[in-house]
């Protein structure tokens, strides 16, 4: 009963903020809380059939524990491809350090176990866990929320489509980029008069600027000229957006706009646009798949520094809660508050 009323409860807030506004990060945090207390509801109602909730569990238990044993490596590999395909850059270094990073937490937390005599380092364990534990379950609603979030508006037509940058190989559009516009096309199908904004300035390892290689790149592919708005002076997410969303108030546009970046892109530039009091949605281009993991981690690290004070504070508590307290027992197993 009590199981239930909660996973009640955590729903109908979900729902609630999603209806009045799906472009919010704590909606993805929500979604979680609601999974999850619903999955425990869920489970509950098996208690009748014990046999079956067992199973239930046991199952859940070892798909989490092969997931946990499989992921560190799986995360290792696709750094290894990453640094092959894409280059040496901290961006690209992120799947490769959380998987290491996973292992070493394993390691620390069986060292814990073994020297069960050392109680700093079962600490030091539990505070990694702790810390683990929170950054896993914000990166599982992000995770979840954005898929939600991406099917929202994949079929969705617009008056204006906005095309970010995302960088160009010289003067040429590289694949990432050219699913975007791809994407883009696509949406514009759907009403014949829709306006493309092509979104990006000239990088210093650039021949031209994004826009006007994307506009080549869209005239190329058959969408007439006189529908082609380029936007050539944006280096940043935020700025093609608002630069894209000015040029187009300065043009008279008043109807509904779609913003195009690529799938792993979606949810954040969605935030972005919120912060930024922009009315618009935004959409999803797909993505090479060894590049989706690397990509995510990116775009979650992105999210924990918009939201950096929230995170630090939940990041201080669960990581040094357990090292405080294990100070004070101390203090306290040592006469360190004059008690004889």
């Amino acid at each position: 009963m009590v199981a239930g009323l909660f996973a009640l409860c955590t729903v109908l807030i979900f729902v609630a903020r999603f209806i009045r506004e799906p472009r919010r990060l704590g909606n993805a945090v929500w979604f979680a809380i609601a999974l999850l207390f619903t999955g425990m509801w869920l489970i509950g109602l098996l208690r009748g059939v014990g046999w079956v909730q067992t199973v239930v569990v046991l199952v859940i238990m070892l798909l989490a524990a092969l997931a946990a044993l499989l992921l560190p490596w799986a995360l290792i590999a696709n750094g290894v491809v990453m640094l092959i395909r894409e280059g040496r850059s901290p961006a690209n270094l992120l799947s490769l350090l959380a998987g290491l990073a996973m292992l070493g937490i394993f390691a620390l937390t069986l060292s814990s176990l073994f020297f069960e005599q050392e109680v700093w380092l079962l600490t030091v364990a539990v505070s990694a866990l702790l810390v683990a534990g929170y950054l896993a379950f914000v990166f599982s609603g992000l995770l979840l929320y954005s898929a939600l979030y991406s099917q929202m508006n994949r079929r969705a037509g617009a008056g204006a489509v906005i095309v970010l940058g995302s960088g160009l190989l010289g003067d040429r559009v590289p694949p990432l980029l050219a699913s975007r516009l791809d994407r883009a096309v696509q949406v514009a199908e759907r009403s014949p008069d829709a306006l493309l904004v092509v979104s990006g300035g000239q990088g210093s390892d650039e021949l031209t600027s994004e826009a006007a290689a994307m506009g080549r790149y869209l005239i190329d592919a058959g969408v007439p000229s006189s529908r082609v708005v380029l936007e050539d002076q944006a280096t940043t997410t935020e700025e093609n957006l608002r630069y894209s969303v000015n040029l187009l108030a300065a043009r008279g546009f008043e109807g509904r706009m779609l913003a195009v970046t690529n799938n792993y892109h979606v949810f954040r530039t969605a935030v972005l646009a919120r912060r930024l009091g922009l009315k618009l949605d935004v959409i999803g281009a797909k993505t090479a798949s060894y590049f989706v993991p690397s990509a995510f981690l990116r775009e979650f690290v992105a999210l924990l520094v918009q939201y950096k004070k929230t995170n630090v504070a939940a990041l201080a508590v669960l990581g040094g809660g357990p090292l405080l307290l294990m100070l004070l027992i101390t203090a306290w197993a040592d006469g360190g508050f004059g008690v004889p």
